[in-house]
């Protein structure tokens, strides 16, 4: 017979998943619609509704490799116990609800990351130095990649030589070409645990050839499709109108930033959980994430539409164009990083983005001393996050028992 205490530890640990899970629906899935809401291309209520849907079909096509990196691969030796759980978990929901209260962007990727090596620590394990590596390469690139996508998308939606008829066009080419490769676990794969629409449809008619890295001719012919469709559509839109197909792609590319948010950050709520479902309680992952993502659902419906309003005045300032420079860095950075099982803080992508466009108008449109501000912020969120949830789990395994 199963003990009491456990059954309450682990209800217990599920609601403070939900909870997290809540704030991060509420909290870093409004930037991607937010310039949409300030061009006026949709309504704040409408973009909540549609944040949520979105961002919980990403939890559930393509959370299962964050998820997997917080509950196993940043402590060596130990597994994470319900109460392990609900320490790293509070911990991290504790820094992000600072980071509303003081309205400084808290990287819920560096709070949930340190909060979890905390606990591991504290549990007795070892140091992941191999992830913590991968981990802190890939963030250090970040604002360089966002930073740096964003000024060259920005560059060329701003030359007089590159007609809109042709410039945004070909970002949507670009982003119909990397969705076909998107990953998702809807899709079969005979390699990996999570297929792709380019590989799907390959496979049906026999691939072809092989050119190089595995990649076979077929995907690269579905791959150029993708973008070609895409790069119509779009054309066609701001041939008829230039402002009206110009929005379109702003509601298209929110929309598809908002599924990869989804996607990357439901790992950092149930992760910790990982152990506890799959090997505990013996349930399927796709049970874990589909909590996480009733969670997103919930806090984006119930507590988007306010943060939308006010990320939306600021967006409306930079205009539709910097916002589109701003957005295709998130997405693609978003997907390498699901596909690459590294947790990350879309809203730090988008900030990034946002001076790198800003940049491209000759400024960066940005407070060098908020940026300052927000770097250390950063930074000490991850060292102090570690403290904290070492310290939160020796307390309460000293009150309750490990």
């Amino acid at each position: 017979m199963v003990a009491l205490s456990f059954v309450i530890l682990v209800g217990t640990a599920i609601l403070t998943c939900l909870f997290m899970a809540w704030v991060l629906g509420a909290n870093s899935n409004s930037p991607p619609f937010a310039p949409a809401i300030g061009a006026n291309a949709i309504s704040t209520m409408q973009a909540a509704f549609v944040i949520g849907i979105l961002a919980a079909a990403g939890a559930l096509l393509q959370g299962g490799s964050i998820s997997e990196t917080i509950g196993a691969d940043l402590i060596d030796g130990v597994s994470i116990t319900p109460l392990a759980a609900t320490a790293g978990l509070l911990t991290a929901a504790g820094y992000m609800a600072v980071g509303i209260y003081t309205r400084y962007p808290i990287p819920a990727a560096f709070a949930t990351t340190g909060a979890m090596v905390g606990v591991g620590l504290s549990l007795g394990g070892d140091p992941a130095y191999g992830t913590y590596q991968r981990l802190g390469t890939f963030w250090a690139m970040v604002p360089i990649m966002s930073g740096g996508l964003a000024y060259v998308t920005a560059t060329i939606l701003r030359r007089d030589d590159v007609p809109e008829s042709v410039g945004v066009p070909l970002l949507a080419g670009i982003v119909g070409a990397i969705l076909a490769n998107v990953r998702l676990g809807v899709i079969p794969d005979p390699v990996a645990e999570q297929g792709t629409v380019a590989r799907f449809l390959t496979g049906l008619v026999g691939g072809g050839p092989t050119l190089v890295a595995e990649i076979e001719l077929g995907i690269v012919v579905v791959t150029i499709a993708a973008g070609a469709l895409s790069f119509y559509w779009i054309r066609t839109l701001v041939l008829e109108s230039v402002e009206d197909g110009i929005r379109s792609f702003l509601l298209v590319l929110g929309g598809v930033v908002a599924f990869s948010s989804g996607g990357s950050q439901v790992g950092l709520a149930t992760g910790p959980l990982e152990h506890l479902f799959r090997v505990e309680l013996g349930l399927p992952g796709i049970t874990l994430l589909a909590l996480g993502a009733a969670g997103l659902l919930a806090g984006a419906w119930m507590a988007a539409p306010r943060l939308l309003q006010a990320t939306s005045r600021e967006y409306a300032q930079l205009g539709v164009r910097r916002s589109i420079a701003a957005l295709v860095p998130g997405f693609v950075i978003a997907q390498l990083a699901i596909a690459l099982g590294i947790p990350i803080s879309v809203n730090n992508i988008i900030l990034s983005g946002v001076i790198g466009g800003g940049l491209a108008a000759g400024s960066a449109g940005v407070s060098k001393r908020k940026i300052g501000f927000t770097i250390t912020f950063w930074l000490l969120t991850l060292g102090s996050s570690i403290g904290v949830g070492y310290g939160l789990y020796q307390l309460l395994a000293a009150v309750i028992g490990s």
